[in-house]
This record gives C-alpha cells, sequence and structure tokens, in this order.
C-alpha cells in the first residue's frame, strides 16, 4: 500500500487558400446515367469500358462558354503527417480496369450534345459554394450526377471535397465510398486522361486521393504521380503547385526524396520573399525530409529563417506548429530571434492547437530551452478546461513540460490528478508514470493526493508486471519524495531477479538508477521503521548521491560563507561541501557542544549538536515559486532523520541583503536565534 506522512484560430478552410485558373484545359461530361462501372472479368468488358470512357470523357476542342467564370477553388488541407502514419498501411486498391493503347477510343463523346447548351454548365464559383455546403459524400455524389459537364479543376475539387467529409484523425470512415459508382467514374476519367489535366486538376485529384489513401502502387495514383514528375521535371509548376505537390508526396508512406529534392531545388529559384506563409511552411515541411542530414540547404533555410521572422504574427496555429517542429527536426539553433517570436506567438494559440500541434510546440521549447510565462499562463487557462478531451500523450507531453522546466502550475497539477483518477484505465503503463513523475519531481502533493494515490495503488496492483522495470523504479523513486511509500511493491523491487532484469536492459544499472535505489532504500529504513522487507544489498547501493539538478549555487555559497567568517571570527569552525556517511553532502557544517559552543570542524569529541546549513539557490526550487524540489526536500527531511539540525538559507530570503554585516546578522539569527546578537 502506498502510506502518507501522518497517514484565434483559422480555419482548416482558410488554410487551403485559393488559386484560380485562368483556363479550362479539360471538360468532362456527367450524366447520372454514365455513372456506370463494370468488372473487366464480364465478356461484355472492352465495349462498357469504350462506352463509359466515351461518356465521361474530357471534351475536346470545346471552348468554354462565356458565362463560366475561370476562378476554382483548391481545397488543399494542411494535414498534420503523423495523424494518418497508421491508417497509410491500409492503403485501398481501386480495381479499376485500364485500358490498353490498343483499346483506347477517341474521347469526344457526343460533341452536339456537349455543346448544345450553355445550361449544362455551372458557374464555378457557383459550383465550389454548393459544393462546400454538403456535409455527406452522398450529397456530393448526388449533386454531381445531376451535372453534365464539369472541368477537371471541378472534378478534383469535388474529389477534395469527399476526402474531407469521409477521413478523419481515424482514418477513412466509410470505405464504401470508394465502391461509389460517381467516385470510380471520376478516378477512371483522372486515370486515362492525366495528361490532359491542368496543373491545378491534376494536383488537387492527386492531393484528394493520397488523403482517401488509395494505394499509391495502384494504376490511377502510378499515372497521376508520374504526370507530375514529368511536369515537374520540365519546370511547369508554378510556387502554388509545388506546394501542392510536396504535401502529397509528404502524405505518401514513402515519398520520393528525389521528386521532394527537385522540388525544394525549383522554390530556391522563385522569390522566396513573396512567398505566402502556406508556401513557406511547406518548404520547412518538405527541408525535414530531405535535409536532416545533410548541411548544403542551410543557405536556403537561413533565407527562410529571415524571411519568416517578420511573418510570425500573420501565423495560424497549424502554421506555427509546423514550423517550431521543423526548427527542431533540422537543429536550427541559431535561430534565436524565430525561436523566440514564434514561442510567444504561441501562447495566443494555445486554446486553438491541436493535441498534435500542442506537443510539437512544447517539444520545440524542450528542445530550445525556452520559457514563456505568458504560454504557461495560457496552458494554466486551457489544460484544466480541456483535460478530459485531450489525448494522454498530450497531457504526457505537459507534465514533461512542467517537469523539465520545473514549473509546478498548481491548476494544471490538479487537474491531472483528478482526471487521472477518473481515466487511470485508459493509460499505458509509461503514461502512468508521466502523470505521476511530475508531482514527485516538484515535490506536491494536490488536493485529492490521498485518492490520486490509491488510484495508483490499484493500477499498480493489476499492472505491475506491465510496466518497464527503469519506468517502474523512476516511479516509486518519485512517490517516495513526496512521502508516499511504496511497502508492497519494494520486495519486488530489492528481489535479486528485478535488480538482474535492470541491469540486462538499457542504460541498466548507471549512477542514477542506482541513486533512485539507494534513496529508496534510505526512505524505508528512516522513514518507515515498521517496513521487514527484503533489503537493498550494499553491492546496488551508491557511496554519495549525485544532485544533478539541485548542486550548490557557487555565488551564493561564498557569500553565506563570508557571512559566516564575520560571525565565528575564525575559518575552523564551518566546513563547507561536507561528505557523510549517509550518502548526502552537507553544504556547510557547523559542530555545538553541550552548551551550545561551537567547536572546531576537526574536532570529534564532545559534539553534542550538527547543524547542516541548506544553502538554497534558485536551481532548488520551482521554477515559479518557493517550493523546494523533491530531491532537495528529500534530502533535508533525510538529514533531519540522521540527526542534524537543518537551517535553510534560501536564496530569496539573503538576496536583498546589501553588505558582510547585513547577513553575518541574518545567519545569527537563523541558527543561533536564542542568543544575543553581534557585538559592536
Amino acid at each position: 500500500m502506498f502510506v502518507a506522512e501522518g497517514s484565434s484560430q483559422s480555419s482548416p478552410a482558410a488554410e487551403r487558400g485559393i488559386i484560380s485558373e485562368p483556363t479550362f484545359f479539360n471538360m468532362a461530361l456527367i450524366s447520372r446515367k454514365t455513372f456506370q462501372f463494370y468488372s473487366s472479368s464480364t465478356p461484355a468488358s472492352r465495349s462498357v469500358l469504350m462506352t463509359l470512357s466515351k461518356r465521361l470523357s474530357f471534351i475536346k476542342g470545346q471552348q468554354k462558354p462565356q458565362c463560366c467564370s475561370s476562378v476554382a477553388m483548391r481545397m488543399l488541407c494542411v494535414k498534420d503527417k503523423s495523424q494518418y502514419m497508421f491508417c497509410r498501411k491500409n492503403h485501398i486498391q481501386l480495381r479499376m480496369q485500364s485500358l490498353s493503347v490498343k483499346e483506347t477510343v477517341r474521347l469526344c463523346g457526343d460533341t452536339e450534345n456537349c455543346t448544345k447548351s450553355d445550361n449544362m454548365w455551372m458557374d464555378e464559383q457557383l459550383f465550389f459554394k454548393k459544393l462546400n455546403n454538403l456535409c455527406t459524400s452522398e450529397e456530393i455524389f448526388d449533386f454531381l450526377s445531376s451535372l453534365e459537364v464539369m472541368s477537371d479543376t471541378m472534378a478534383a475539387g469535388a474529389l477534395q471535397r469527399i476526402s474531407e467529409v469521409e477521413v478523419d484523425d481515424s482514418g477513412l470512415k466509410n470505405p464504401g465510398v470508394l465502391e461509389n459508382e460517381v467516385f470510380r467514374a471520376l478516378c477512371l476519367q483522372f486515370e486515362f486522361e492525366s495528361s490532359k489535366l491542368s496543373n491545378t486538376g491534376l494536383l488537387n485529384a492527386l492531393q484528394a486521393l493520397v488523403m482517401l489513401r488509395i494505394d499509391p502502387q495502384s494504376t490511377l495514383m502510378v499515372s497521376l504521380l508520374s504526370e507530375s514528375e514529368e511536369r515537374l521535371g520540365k519546370a511547369q509548376l508554378t510556387v502554388e503547385n509545388l506546394c501542392a505537390l510536396g504535401e502529397s508526396l509528404l502524405e505518401l508512406k514513402s515519398p520520393s526524396c528525389a521528386m521532394l529534392e527537385q522540388i525544394v531545388n525549383h522554390m530556391q529559384e522563385k522569390d522566396i520573399e513573396k512567398w505566402s506563409p502556406r508556401e513557406i511552411v511547406m518548404v520547412y515541411k518538405i527541408l525535414q525530409v530531405t535535409a536532416r542530414e545533410r548541411k548544403q540547404y542551410q543557405n536556403l533555410l537561413n533565407r527562410l529563417n529571415s524571411v519568416t521572422l517578420p511573418t510570425v504574427s500573420q501565423l495560424s496555429p497549424n502554421f506555427a506548429s509546423v514550423i517550431l517542429n521543423s526548427l527542431v527536426v533540422l537543429c536550427q539553433t541559431q535561430a534565436v530571434a524565430l525561436v523566440t517570436a514564434l514561442c510567444k506567438h504561441s501562447a495566443k494559440h494555445v486554446p486553438y492547437f491541436t493535441d498534435y500541434e500542442l506537443v510539437n510546440v512544447l517539444d520545440a521549447f524542450l528542445y530550445f530551452g525556452h520559457r514563456e510565462q505568458i504560454f504557461t499562463e495560457a496552458l494554466e487557462m486551457h489544460v484544466p478546461q480541456s483535460i478530459l478531451a485531450m489525448h494522454p500523450q498530450t497531457v504526457c507531453k505537459v507534465m514533461q513540460y512542467c517537469c523539465k522546466k520545473a514549473i509546478l502550475s498548481k491548476p494544471i497539477f490538479d487537474a491531472v490528478a483528478e482526471s487521472f483518477i477518473s481515466s487511470a484505465d485508459r493509460l499505458n503503463t509509461d503514461q502512468i508514470a508521466e502523470y505521476i513523475i511530475s508531482f514527485g519531481t516538484l515535490n506536491y502533493l494536490p488536493p485529492s493526493a490521498s485518492s490520486l494515490f490509491r488510484r495508483l495503488e490499484t493500477v499498480l496492483h493489476t499492472r505491475l508486471s506491465h510496466f518497464q522495470p527503469h519506468t517502474l523504479v523512476n516511479l516509486l523513486h518519485s512517490c517516495v519524495l513526496i512521502q508516499r511509500y511504496p511497502l508492497n511493491f519494494l520486495p519486488k523491487i530489492f528481489s535479486p531477479y528485478f535488480l538482474q532484469k535492470l541491469q540486462a536492459q538499457p542504460p541498466g544499472l548507471n549512477g542514477v538508477v542506482t541513486s533512485q535505489l539507494t534513496q529508496l532504500f534510505l526512505t524505508v529504513t528512516l522513514e518507515c521503521p515498521f517496513y521487514e522487507g527484503p533489503k537493498l544489498l550494499p553491492k546496488y547501493q551508491v557511496k554519495a548521491f549525485p544532485m544533478p539538478h539541485s548542486s550548490c549555487d557557487v555565488h551564493l555559497l561564498k557569500r553565506v560563507k563570508t557571512g559566516l567568517l564575520y560571525l565565528l571570527k575564525k575559518r575552523i569552525y564551518f566546513a563547507s561541501e561536507v561528505s557523510t556517511p549517509y550518502f548526502y553532502a552537507v553544504d556547510i557544517e557547523i559542530k555545538l557542544d553541550e552548551e551550545g559552543f561551537v567547536l572546531p570542524v576537526a574536532q570529534r569529541e564532545e559534539v553534542h549538536k550538527r547543524i547542516a546549513l541548506c544553502v538554497d539557490g534558485q536551481n532548488r526550487f520551482c521554477a515559479n515559486s518557493h517550493n523546494l524540489l523533491g530531491e532537495e526536500a528529500i534530502k533535508q527531511r533525510h538529514l533531519q532523520l540522521l540527526g542534524y539540525e537543518v537551517v535553510q538559507i534560501p536564496y530569496f530570503e539573503v538576496e536583498s541583503l546589501e553588505n558582510c554585516r547585513k547577513m553575518a546578522e541574518y545567519l545569527h539569527k537563523k541558527i543561533f536565534p536564542h542568543t544575543y546578537g553581534l557585538s559592536r
């Protein structure tokens, strides 16, 4: 059991942008009766496919009626790559029958019907306005079936709208959509007419099909990718086209690095100062793949970083997150001004970040060692309100951020404690540890501490064997830092079998692990004398605890020593950085005899009391409070139990003392409160 002591985000559509196509290169005839698909296994397959191809052909040689607008809406979504990683394993192979060269037919169709009336056309602006108001694939298919003629950009836009309504974070919601006759007819048209498509139609269709998880090896995708590669090689693509192609390639499971490098090379030739935020973001994303291990793009990155800095205030939550993630992946530690601006800008977007975006931002704060008070305040407002809807991994990253930055946020920690109590069963073992460890590290017990640790104990009883050895040691060690003693689980930790498992797995029994084990053992020895379970064998114990996070503040220690010398007159009456037989080092030690007189530190006889001065610099406290960190709190607690009188000298009490005499007066009151003051 655990024994306590005493018992303005912009919408996705806004980020897609609008791209106008000045001309209609190819048109598609679509009518309800033509949306039929037949398997090539039937005897009549050839004639049926020829008829289908004829009826759904792009019209050659036809001029767009004057009533048609040339504006076509690009429905490009900048999606987070990781959201689809596990879905891409399940690409869907469309069973489309390809026509051989000998079987192709003239794709003019019935041109009389194609040109008989302007009523067959729908203005593109009106088309996209209606399309964007449709919320199901069934509505979209019905709408398309009602049209007789559409441009390739309209057809591609329809595919993109289908992908928007049918794809979510978990993948394709209804695979049956891909069996729809309208959808299949559109795909067949794009496959066989790829060379006749406008750049916008080609790349929008490719992007939509990638989002719908169509198998990259299918004849449809191969056709579109090959055509895109050919146009890329001929430098026929605009900056917007290059970004659209790059986005599609990045969404593929195994993007072509050669094509991505071509895109970057073409982008370098463009006027970088005129790029839109979306184009800047896309180049950052491509460079993550192409420049991760090479330096040839550093000049481009330097230009990109400089151009991005003035645009930071215009960046959406998604764009800010993507750029910060890219700067981390590309190790842009020299881009200090850009990182600082992005971190400050991120604070106002905290409520609007997706889980994935927030994790990217927190990773950047951790990687660059950045801390913004306004960002922390935004987290304190957002997390308690949203924690029930947040992914556990996002909560873990928030706790990791607080822990690494030593930020004790009571609103966040209290909310996480309540969340753990109610939903611990849905967490994996690593997440359980991440939720709890920060409480010990930052030495904080929430109001719900009793319920929190009862819940943890229940989880450990049922899932103890599922924890990795090092994760379990970390977790239990964090508990004893805040005087929650996992007595039922220590026999397992101290068993030879478990210690062998620890030794066999990286990082093995290194200094950190053995220090944690030793401190667990010392804790139950000093604080739980009723514990009668197995002990930690001496060969697994350290001789001294390393205190990497709370080493002594050298400047503060020097000031205190100077004040002590003024107070005690001679240096022989105190010692600094004293090692003890009990694993801890004491910042300053003073010895007293039975009558309270100070003894020389070298004297071993007649020592009645030992005073341990803990000179606590800022690094021993949480960053935003006067709360001691867990490892310093347990040290001072143990020194008291070992017989020391612990006197804390915190930095915030002495930083305003102006001279040596005032420091000496302060030390006199702290160390010898019941004796007279200094003589003049």
